[in-house]
This record gives structure tokens, C-alpha cells and sequence, in this order.
């Protein structure tokens, strides 16, 4: 039977959500016989490395279109329309599958110009915002409305992703599925069972510090800022607590400075950028995981730290609501909280049994919903579907 030729487009592929999510994709599809899959993107550009060179794709056939870049720029845009548009005639691809809002734009309307057959889009996050320029969100507002209409099927990563995106008029409700982003379930199955004290050691941490982690960007909107001030609060009350902030980014200086007016310098650890890998390993040191980003679609992090039976503490935004059971496998806070935030940490660090019953809960949820074999699956019905129904 003749290989159905598949591409997956994103802009860049630096080490986060949706990128190991592309990436999953790519290689969980590339083992069905039935289809040949190709990676398209840009240039991994910025302090968030690139996790293309973490894994081993000489498996993979990955095309890289170097104007293809996240920010707008016409002239890069323009030709990397026409690249997409000469990509996709060239290759004769059947699917494309594209990734994040700027590739999902240029390459929806190149592939409906080169009459390809299926068009599917994920999004991993919507490109608009209160915390935006009203005129910007409108502005990708229109251009997600217009190549709506060019899309056989959006994706989104959680029932709130639809919601946000019908109530703007983004396409129509018989457009939208939910697929979960899935996570690698192999990464965490195969720890060393001295990791914990050895990584502990190698930071700087006492073997009977309690640990909180935070695993983001350090950017604008990841909540950063919220949390130091919260720790400073939790360090007062328990002065073995230590803070983990794994990621790198614009705000390193900045947080790192706020941490020195605050005096808790000392017991925040800034691990900088590490491989999807080594984040569980820097998660299972973790005694409790907050992820406070006030912009988010899914936050991956929360599945993973359920994996590794972790309770957390999440800003109550966007699908949060989706993985966190307030008060069953951790708790939904308001957003910009302080205040509540160090005292859901402390109520953790004195309750070791509540702790322990959340993380284990959190864990059959994520066994539920997330390896990265249910979203395969479901991504290789709706390809089959898609496809031979344009067939009939």
C-alpha cells in the first residue's frame, strides 16, 4: 500500500510543550507503516535552546526553512510562504499538520493553495491575550478566523482552548477535537534510585531540605515573579525550604536579582536550561511542583509531575482546571497570588500524608490521559478518517 506523506510544520523547535509535542508526533507516527512523515521548521532561536539536538533524528527527515522565524517580519514571511508553497508541491504531502499560531497561519493558506488534501492545526496555545495589545489580539484574531476556513480540523490540547477560540468565531464547533498533549512516559521509568541525593548534592541542597520546583521559561507572564515573593514568605516560616527554578530566559538577571533584594538568595536554585530528560530528574527532587504561568494552553509540567507522583499548586488559567482536582491532587489559586500561594506551600510542608495521597492520585489521572501512546492513537484515527473520507 502506498505511504501516505505527511508534514508536520512548526516555527521553531526550542525545548518546550509544544515542540516535544510536534516532535512525539513526528516519531510515534513515523513507526505506523502507513505513513511517511517529515518535520518542517525554522531556526531555533533564543535562550530556550533547541531541542532537536537532544534526540537522536537521523530517523527523521527534518526540513529547516530559515525565514520561518516567530516574530513577524514581511519579508521573512513572504518567503516563507512561497518556501511552504514549493515544499508541499514538490513533495507531494497529503496531510499537513501544523504547529503554533505563525506556522499555522503562512502554511495553512501555502497547503490550501497547493491543493493538499487534509489540513490540520494544533493549538498549543492561543495567540491572543488580555495581557496584549488589544490591536495585535485583533489582529491575530482575523488571521486565525480566515485560515479557519482553510482547516479540515483544529486541534486543541484542552476543552478551554475550543471554548476560547468559538467565542472569538474561530472556525466552527464541528471543526474542533480535543487530543491531550502527550508526554514520554519513558523518561521516567528509568531513574536512578540515588538521583535524588546525588542531584541534591551536586546543588547545593541538604538532604533534608524540602523542595519546591517551578519547570518555565524565565519570561514574561511565567509567573516567576509571583513566586519569589512567596518563597521568601515560606522561607521565613521554614528556613530549609529551597526553591528550584528550572529554565532559562530573558528574566535569569532580573530574577535573580529580585531573589538578592528578597535575602533568600541562598535558597533559590536556579538550574538554568536542561533536556526534557533531565527535567525528571530535577522534578523527583521536587517535594512539591507550582506552575504559575498566567497564559498557558496545558501546562505540561503538571502531567509530568503527576507521573512522578507529585502534588501541585497551579495558577487557575486557561486548562488548568482540566488536570488539577482542587484539593484531590493539588490546588487551583487565583492568578497574580501571593499570599495564598505561600500558604498553600507551607499547609504541603507540614501535611506529609495529604501530600503523598495528592501525588498518588495525580498519578492515575496522568496514567489516564497522557502517555504519548493515547495521543498517537488518536491522531492516527482522525488522519485515517480525514483522509479517505476525501477519498468517498
Amino acid at each position: 500500500m502506498k505511504k501516505i506523506k505527511i508534514a508536520h510544520v512548526i516555527t521553531r523547535m526550542i525545548i518546550g510543550g509544544a515542540q516535544e509535542n510536534t516532535l512525539l508526533s513526528v516519531q510515534g507516527l513515523k513507526e505506523l507503516p502507513i505513513y511517511e512523515v517529515d518535520l518542517i521548521t525554522g531556526p531555533a532561536i533564543g535562550p530556550e535552546g533547541n531541542l532537536l539536538k537532544y534526540y537522536q533524528t537521523n530517523k527523521i527527515n527534518i526540513i529547516f526553512i530559515n525565514e520561518l522565524r516567530r516574530n513577524i517580519n514581511i519579508f521573512y514571511d513572504i518567503m516563507s510562504f512561497f518556501k511552504l508553497f514549493k515544499l508541499i508541491k514538490q513533495n507531494k504531502y497529503e496531510i499537513i499538520h501544523t504547529h503554533s499560531s505563525k506556522a499555522g497561519i503562512l502554511c495553512r493558506l501555502a497547503a490550501h493553495f497547493a491543493r493538499c488534501k487534509v489540513i490540520i492545526h494544533t493549538i498549543h496555545g492561543l495567540p491572543f491575550h488580555k495581557y496584549q495589545n488589544p490591536i495585535l489580539n485583533y489582529f491575530f484574531i482575523f488571521l486565525e478566523r480566515f485560515v479557519a476556513r482553510y482547516t479540515d480540523k483544529i486541534i486543541t490540547v484542552c476543552p478551554v482552548m475550543t471554548k476560547k477560540a468559538l467565542a472569538v468565531r474561530i472556525g466552527k464547533h464541528t471543526q474542533y477535537m480535543t487530543i491531550y498533549s502527550g508526554i514520554n512516559t519513558n523518561y521516567f521509568k528509568n531513574i536512578p534510585g540515588n538521583i535524588n541525593s546525588d542531584l541534591k548534592r551536586q546543588l547545593g541542597i541538604p538532604e533534608e531540605a524540602f523542595v519546591i520546583g517551578k519547570v518555565a521559561r524565565l519570561f514574561h507572564l511565567k509567573g516567576h515573579k509571583y513566586l519569589l515573593p512567596a518563597a521568601a514568605r515560606v522561607i521565613k516560616k521554614y528556613p530549609v525550604a529551597y526553591f528550584l527554578l528550572v529554565g532559562d530566559g530573558v528574566l535569569n538577571d532580573e530574577l535573580k536579582s529580585q531573589a538578592k533584594r528578597l535575602k533568600i538568595e541562598k535558597n533559590i536554585i536556579f538550574c538554568g536550561l536542561q533536556t526534557p530528560d533531565k527535567i525528571y530528574q530535577y522534578i523527583n527532587i521536587m517535594d512539591i511542583v507550582v506552575h504559575l504561568s498566567l497564559r498557558e494552553g496545558l501546562p505540561r509540567v503538571v502531567p509530568q509531575a503527576f507521573f512522578l507522583e507529585k502534588p501541585v499548586i497551579v495558577y487557575d488559567i486557561d486548562g488548568a482546571k482540566d488536570i488539577v482536582d482542587d484539593g484531590i491532587n493539588g490546588y487551583l489559586i487565583p492568578p497574580e497570588s501571593i499570599d495564598l500561594l505561600s500558604k498553600k506551600i507551607l499547609f504541603l510542608i507540614k501535611n506529609n500524608d495529604i501530600r503523598f495521597k495528592m501525588g498518588q492520585r495525580g498519578k492515575r489521572k496522568a496514567l489516564d490521559i497522557f502517555p504519548h501512546t493515547i495521543m498517537i492513537s488518536k491522531l492516527d484515527n482522525l488522519y485515517r478518517q480525514l483522509y479517505f473520507s476525501k477519498d468517498g
